[in-house]
């Protein structure tokens, strides 16, 4: 019998997401054979961050305008019966190291024809991401066939802190008042799980069902203040990406003044906003319960509208 073959295309600047990626193939290594590939920029984004630098790349992410990235080793006419690619949101974006790779003539040949799913590891936000993710993979004639999505469990203002700290810093381990940064460790194991479907999709060669058993699974969790919350952010970012851009590109002087500005409206907006935030949220949800509803069964799904 012939084994399958299994791409896992990732970028993981901290290696969270690879091990997440590594978990969820472990139990399928004897049934195929799994090449993984990473994205390398080629210019490296430096972990842990510096701060003026991680501001600064925030128009180029939104505006998908990414740096380029070094050419793949794998052979992008391989036909893999299935392709794994493990992404990362930055500023409710692709990272940058996948935008390019979803840009890219290697991208084209590779994923033409493929049945894909998508890996996320994010804090808490996701859905901007996918969507653009969709877009490339529909442009691209793949086929995305499932998603799964880990986040970080911790309360929002919580996971902001802890975040920070582990981007800046590079310190994801708990303190005395705070839990790990990241997808927690029990999530990560407890992520085995999503390869029954994927090996019994392997085995008919049918991914019709795939996504509702990874859903059955608990793949993806959504609360529909998320959707409120990404839809406000995405319309910042994106009028903040094109006003800083209109004067250079990433580390022009010109830009600068108005990278500080954004910068610092978004840490207070963070700090001050986050209560008013919570309690429109509430209201809007109460008053458009049936169509957030909607917007969350879309945004658990992998159709492209």
């Amino acid at each position: 019998m012939t084994r399958q073959k299994i791409l896992v295309i990732y970028y993981s600047q901290t290696g969270q997401l690879k091990r997440i990626a590594d978990v969820i193939t472990g139990p399928l290594q004897q049934q195929a054979n799994i090449v993984y590939e990473e994205i390398i920029p080629v210019q490296p984004f430096p972990f842990p961050w510096n701060k003026q630098e991680f501001f600064d790349t925030m128009p180029e992410t939104v505006l998908g305008r990414p740096r380029g990235i070094q050419p793949l080793k794998v052979d992008p006419d391989t036909p893999f019966d299935l392709v794994i690619l493990a992404f990362q949101p930055w500023f409710l974006s692709p990272s940058q190291p996948v935008a390019a790779f979803l840009q890219s003539q290697e991208a084209a040949r590779l994923l033409k024809g493929r049945n894909v799913i998508t890996l996320i590891g994010a804090r808490n936000m996701w859905l901007n991401a996918l969507e653009t993710v969709k877009k490339y993979l529909y442009q691209l004639g793949a086929c995305l066939v499932g998603n799964i999505a880990l986040v970080d469990t911790a309360p929002n203002l919580v996971s902001v802190i802890t975040i920070v700290r582990w981007q800046f810093k590079g310190k994801k381990e708990a303190t005395r008042f705070l839990p790990p940064a990241g997808v927690q460790e029990k999530d990560i194991q407890a992520a085995a799980r999503f390869a029954v479907p994927i090996r019994e999709a392997l085995q008919r060669g049918n991914y019709q069902q795939v996504h509702q058993q990874l859903l059955a699974l608990d793949a993806v969790t959504l609360k529909p203040n998320l959707v409120l919350l990404e839809n406000r952010g995405m319309k910042a970012f994106r009028f903040w990406s094109a006003y800083i851009s209109a004067k250079g590109g990433p580390g022009a002087p010109e830009r600068q003044p108005r990278l500080f500005m954004y910068r610092t409206l978004l840490l207070l907006g963070i700090i001050a906003l986050s209560p008013l935030t919570a309690i429109s949220s509430m209201i809007t949800l109460r008053l458009k319960r049936n169509k957030l509803q909607e917007e969350v069964a879309y945004f658990k799904g992998v159709s492209l509208r």
